[in-house]
């Protein structure tokens, strides 16, 4: 009895080990994850050098892979004909149009940029948070006019000089004319808030500044939020409610792909239609029937 004790107890210590040992593995491949799962598509590389590139700029709404959600960057990719055009979402989670500047995620995608390619420019849904504090530091300054604010930002230990919402889409707009490339810009995807069985349209006034920046700097906008809402209201708030992960801003998959189509349809009605040859098999069957309503 004793000697089948002695014997036991190697292995149930060795089993418990192994046990032990390969739960602090998978903990920490799911917390390097979690923690790589935003900049994994910053990673990404053209696929072809030697063909234009269109880059989506945004937040979370854009490029989000966690608890569920998905953004509308990642299935955008396929509507379009990668033997054509380089598509690469350099969305980034949780940025507002100042943190992906100051962060120097602008400054990358700038790196890649050239002349002929494309940029996506949708921000807003983080731009309304606390110029500075300990946790983001992230907001920018209500409005699209020239105000500043100095801080010693709380997060970053650095002292920094805070614009306006306008003052941060209007560099990265001139940044990219100045590559030769073409600024589109959009206003913000719809969160679920309903009322009166209408869906909000649009998070603070984002989404009329956006409007007036690209007017403004002459360059093309697309009221992404008028077509997702027309769209919602369309199929209803108990429909809608599928199409969302965790919360009322990021979707699901099901919620990123309808939102990806409904960017190609924004493109497609445009004027110039400066992206329609470019278009998988995928995106031609989108079809631009909302204009009117948009």
């Amino acid at each position: 009895m004793n000697c089948t004790s002695r014997k036991t107890k190697p292995i149930v210590y060795a089993a418990a080990l192994i046990y032990l040992t390969l739960s602090i593995s998978l903990g920490l491949v799911q917390t390097l994850n979690a923690r790589d799962r935003e900049t994994r598509l910053g990673e990404q590389r053209p696929i072809n050098s030697h063909l234009m590139i269109l880059f989506v700029v945004g937040d979370s709404t854009a490029n989000n892979n966690a608890n569920g959600a998905q953004g509308w960057g990642d299935p955008f990719i396929s509507y379009f004909d990668a033997k054509k055009i380089n598509v690469l979402n350099r969305a980034r989670g949780g940025r507002s149009s100042r943190t992906f500047i100051t962060e120097g995620l602008w400054d990358k995608v700038l790196s890649e940029m050239k002349r002929g390619d494309f940029v996506l420019i949708q921000f807003g849904h983080n731009d309304a948070g606390a110029t500075n504090d300990a946790s983001r530091a992230r907001g920018s300054l209500p409005g699209t006019g020239e105000e500043t604010q100095e801080i010693d930002n709380v997060l970053t230990k650095k002292h920094e000089v805070v614009h306006t919402y306008g003052w941060y889409m209007r560099k990265m707009i001139a940044d990219t004319k100045a590559k030769g490339a073409m600024p589109i810009v959009m206003s913000l995807t719809v969160r679920n808030i309903w009322k009166d069985g209408r869906v909000e349209r649009g998070s603070g006034k984002f989404g009329l500044w956006a409007a007036e920046i690209a007017k403004s700097q002459n360059v093309t906008f697309i009221d992404l939020t008028a077509l997702i809402a027309n769209k919602y209201e369309e199929l209803g708030e108990e429909k809608v409610k599928e199409l969302f992960a965790t919360d009322h801003t990021h979707t699901s998959p099901a919620g990123a792909e309808l939102n990806a189509s409904l960017v190609v349809e924004g493109l497609k009605i445009l004027r110039s239609k400066p992206l329609n040859r470019y278009l998988s098999e995928k995106g031609k069957a989108v079809k631009a029937e909302r204009q009117k309503r948009s």
